[in-house]
């Protein structure tokens, strides 16, 4: 007997180590974090999945911005709960943004998938990290720490077909068959992580669509054939008079240049419904392993669009609301289905949310909130008054010419948008009687609210770690 425990005792020595895990019987939540690219808001009743799945058993924010309203910033911000002006990741492009810099500043070394990791927690990334991952940093089969599953593409990310995917460090190439569409992957890849997890699990799942070029699954191909972009009072705004430059040097958008802005809002709407599917799959992978009742959804977008509004045929990194404020829905125990919360939330709130579900450690660095209070119901006597946005213009030239907005930082509060550029324009709209912002007020307010309004916003870019959740509050 002794001999032969001896020689399980030798055979135990040689497996690999195992991944972190807890102790069976653990009860913590499972948490999946879904991020759209590009998700303006006000189209979410337009997918069924997500209403009847999420909106309708969870709660939705109505006031939830981004740090920045351009791909790269928003999802470091994501990751580290960080404002950009701390962690640095300015653009989307190398050498002041993208992977590259996130990677050349060691970023990923502690994220919200090491924290969950360090927890206990299995983690998983499926889809979209950062713009131009792996870039000229890293190789093609990189996996950054904090990640018990990798499945990301590294080319062709936005086309959805005919891309190759990260998985586990393993290269594949994916085709042009109807099989081969990324969103139809993540979903299969999200089950098999779902049901196949032993221990609590964080799946942070983020599809490609509504991204241009937006392209479908084939099922899709001819949905919304009718479907014409919202023409809200701020689409083609007709008086740009009182506004800075770059928007007076945009022409009013002509009858085929709205056609264009009809078709590219069709494309997407038809995208979103891959992205529908995924969140359905989801769902119902989570009913098949009996997790369901035990596990919290986010679902969210890294910013929003335009699509006609304000003189712009398309694009996003402005200051206005309709890229700076973005769908935020979550469902899982204790949440009051079909609820609304009016308190505001930024993009630097979604780790430590997820860290507090689950109990894992937030880094002193962090500079958001946890929502958990928020979505049972209970609102803190000290919560935020503002959020910080901010913009950085590209070096690059490629990437400038589509960002024609110069550098700015803006501060978006219950009441108000003030807007300071680096080429000293402001803007100021009181969004209580201007919520569509067509009437900058900048230069006829009184300056007395404008100087308040700069105060609190130089606090606001000058805090870091903690302070920042004193800064937010200040009103």
């Amino acid at each position: 007997m002794l001999k032969a425990l001896c020689r399980l005792a030798c055979l135990l020595l040689l497996l690999p180590a195992a991944e972190p895990s807890i102790a069976v019987g653990d009860s913590r939540p499972n948490i999946v974090v879904i991020l759209a690219d590009d998700l303006e808001t006000g189209t979410l009743p337009l997918f069924p999945n997500i209403t009847q799945q999420l909106v309708r058993q969870g709660a939705s924010f109505d006031r939830f911005f981004v740090t920045n309203s351009w791909c790269c910033p928003s999802r470091a911000s994501i990751l580290r709960s960080q404002h950009v002006h701390s962690h640095g990741v300015l653009t989307n492009t190398a050498p002041e943004g993208g992977f590259d810099r996130f990677h050349t500043l060691d970023l990923e070394r502690s994220t919200i998938g090491s924290w969950m990791q360090q927890a206990g927690y299995r983690t998983a990334l499926m889809g979209k990290f950062l713009n131009h991952y792996p870039g000229k940093t890293a190789a093609e089969d990189f996996v950054p720490p904090g990640w018990n599953e990798w499945n990301v593409p590294v080319r062709k990310l936005y086309e959805e077909y005919g891309y190759r995917l990260n998985e586990n460090g393993t290269l594949r190439d994916f085709g042009w068959a109807e099989q081969d569409y990324l969103s139809d992957v993540l979903a299969g890849k999200a089950h098999d992580f779902i049901t196949g997890s032993r221990q609590p699990f964080f799946l942070y799942l983020t599809p490609i669509g509504p991204h241009n070029p937006a392209n479908p699954a084939v099922r899709h191909a001819h949905a919304f054939p009718l479907a014409m972009a919202p023409r809200t009072p701020s689409f083609n705004q007709e008086d740009v008079s009182d506004e800075p430059l770059w928007m007076q040097a945009r022409p009013m958008l002509q009858p085929a240049a709205l056609g264009a802005v009809d078709e590219l809002y069709r494309k997407r709407l038809r995208s979103m419904l891959g992205v529908d599917d995924l969140v359905g799959s989801v769902v119902n992978a989570l009913q098949e392993a009996g997790k369901l009742n035990n596990t919290y959804i986010f679902f969210s977008s890294d910013n929003g669009f335009h699509l006609g509004t304000h003189r712009l045929k398309q694009g996003k990194t402005t200051p206005f609301e309709e890229t700076i404020r973005i769908p935020m829905v979550v469902r899982g125990p204790g949440i009051a289905a079909g609820s609304t919360i009016s308190q505001m939330g930024v993009t630097i709130d979604i780790a430590p949310t997820v860290a507090e579900l689950g109990g894992a450690t937030v880094p002193g660095f962090a500079e958001g909130r946890s929502l958990v209070p928020l979505l049972r119901g209970r609102t803190p006597a000290e919560w935020r008054k503002q959020a910080l946005v901010e913009f950085t213009r590209p070096a690059n030239r490629s990437s400038a010419a589509q960002t024609p907005v110069p550098a700015y930082q803006a501060l978006r509060t219950e009441q108000h948008t003030y807007v300071r550029y680096e080429t000293g324009e402001r803007q100021l709209y009181d969004l209580n009687a201007d919520p569509y912002q067509l009437r900058n007020l900048a230069t006829s307010a009184d300056p007395a609210l404008v100087a308040w309004l700069d105060t609190r916003l130089s606090g606001m870019v000058a805090c870091s770690g903690a302070t920042c959740r004193q800064a937010d509050q200040q009103g």
